[in-house]
């Protein structure tokens, strides 16, 4: 990576020409895929997101090709000059080993497990929650892609996520990804009714960021393995807080909408300009220095 921001999976991460758009234009260090799932799925009906006075609220419900069906894709990214996470989910054990074995054939640079998402044999708990859970899908997985790096992303309604970070890290992750959206809805009091069709969404946005920071926190001081650290970056300070909780790099996604395509130049040009003003002469200076 030429730089520690990527783009986080759910923005922008659909077809080469947009996410090269991402990396020259936009200014991104890596690009992550739109979340490929085991079959087609249409995802959630409108209203699916909506933008409140304090982040974005969504359902899209993970709408996918299904990786059967993604060979135009596959092979317009075989053209990249840029680093590619792949986004994976599923529904079982199975499911993610199922998608990681055909994903890994197109050598991504490196394989981002959602284990944000419901377990259908364990009554819908999502996979994240729990220790044991989060592990057999990311050795499931492992065992699939072999060298690939494995990057394991996390869900913020574990209470444990320290716990459930060092659980990845024993059974092959090779990097966590912290945070994913956080459980919310809204309701239009005119009308009486919940805001989105699916009543539910995922809140991301700068009301997420003190979660996210609590999150990079706990599991910096649980495991090795590096951290991608993501949730309200809008900015160059945001990005810096974050390293300091313990982030080697940072993911940027509802930014782009609120301070456009290339935010990623902008906040790499932010953290400069604070590193230059506080004599930080490298982001290895300030990581995790907020644990004293």
């Amino acid at each position: 990576m030429r730089n520690p921001t990527v783009l986080a999976s759910g923005f922008l991460g659909t077809g080469f020409d947009l996410m090269k758009r991402v990396v020259q234009e936009g200014g991104a260090g890596a690009v992550t895929m739109k979340s490929i799932g085991p079959r087609e799925r249409m995802g959630h009906p409108n209203p699916s997101v909506v933008e409140w006075k304090h982040g974005i609220l969504n359902a899209v419900g993970l709408p996918s090709p299904g990786y059967k069906n993604m060979e135009e894709e596959w092979a317009g990214l075989e053209k990249r000059t840029f680093p590619l996470i792949a986004s994976i989910y599923g529904a079982s054990v199975e499911e993610f080993a199922e998608v990681a074995k055909a994903v890994a054939l197109h050598r991504p640079e490196a394989i981002e497990v959602n284990i944000s998402c419901p377990n259908t044999k364990c009554e819908g708990q999502v996979f994240g929650v729990n220790e044991e859970a989060s592990a057999s899908v990311v050795k499931a997985v492992k065992k699939e892609i072999g060298e690939i790096p494995l990057i394991a992303k996390l869900t913020p309604q574990a209470w444990n996520i320290g716990a459930i970070a060092k659980s990845c890290e024993g059974t092959g992750a090779d990097a966590i990804c912290a945070i994913n959206t956080v459980a919310g809805m809204l309701i239009d009091a005119d009308a009486r009714k919940p805001v989105l069709a699916n009543m539910f969404g995922g809140v991301s946005g700068p009301a997420v960021k003190p979660i996210a920071l609590k999150c990079v926190y706990q599991i910096y001081e649980s495991v090795k393995t590096p951290i991608l650290g993501m949730g309200g970056i809008s900015n160059g300070r945001d990005a810096i807080e974050m390293v300091m909780a313990g982030a080697t790099a940072v993911g940027i996604g509802s930014a782009v909408h609120y301070r456009g395509f290339d935010v990623f130049k902008r906040v790499c040009g932010e953290m400069e300009q604070w590193m230059e003003e506080n004599k930080v002469k490298s982001l290895e200076e300030i990581r995790g220095c907020a644990h004293g």
